[in-house]
């Protein structure tokens, strides 16, 4: 009885441990793809059984995604930025606003699933913008996927509204959904 508590749970659990540390890691802000990254990996290889997979192995993992992984959150950012003043247009009274503020933020969705599809996907030396090239053709080509991960969106974010630290644990459970929606695609 107790393997198979393990077995139907010990992902869950494992996800949600995943959580935290991805969201200690994005403490300084531009770190989140690096943190995303790492968090998939380990997960990858917590769900293969194959390795071991630890705090340690996270780390190592976080630190190499973060050498080129904080342009791209310093991108992600700007990109937040850029839809802010958008919204603040169409607030301000901007003809077409409506339209406007719709194409905008679709425009991010777009780029945050397919930030989080590049992240599932990472290992070590391969490069950030062949990552978010690839990921942003498979967030067109699987729309069902990304509609996945843009429901995994809106319970991280239903989770903040009723408990914000509810928020930081459901973030490992998007990520194993972006790992899960990645291997599917790849088994296509």
């Amino acid at each position: 009885m107790a393997t198979r508590f393990h077995e139907r749970f010990g992902g869950f659990a494992e996800c949600l441990l995943t959580g935290v540390w991805i969201a200690l890691c994005s403490l300084p802000l531009v770190t989140g793809p690096a943190a995303l990254a790492a968090g998939s990996r380990h997960l990858r290889r917590h769900l293969s059984g194959r390795e071991t997979a630890g705090w340690r192995e996270f780390a190592a993992d976080f630190r190499a995604a973060a050498r080129r992984g904080w342009a791209v959150g310093l991108a992600g950012w700007a990109a937040a930025w850029l839809l802010w003043l958008d919204l603040a247009a169409v607030r301000a009274g901007l003809p077409g606003g409506a339209l406007v503020a719709a194409v905008g933020i679709l425009a991010f969705t777009g780029c945050a699933v397919a930030g989080l599809r590049a992240a599932a996907g990472w290992e070590p030396g391969t490069s950030w913008r062949v990552l978010l090239g690839a990921a942003g053709r498979r967030t067109v080509l699987d729309p069902a996927g990304s509609l996945l991960i843009v429901c995994g969106f809106a319970v991280v974010a239903a989770s903040a509204w009723f408990a914000a630290p509810l928020a930081v644990p459901v973030i490992g459970a998007v990520t194993a959904a972006a790992v899960a929606v990645e291997q599917r695609y790849a088994s296509r």
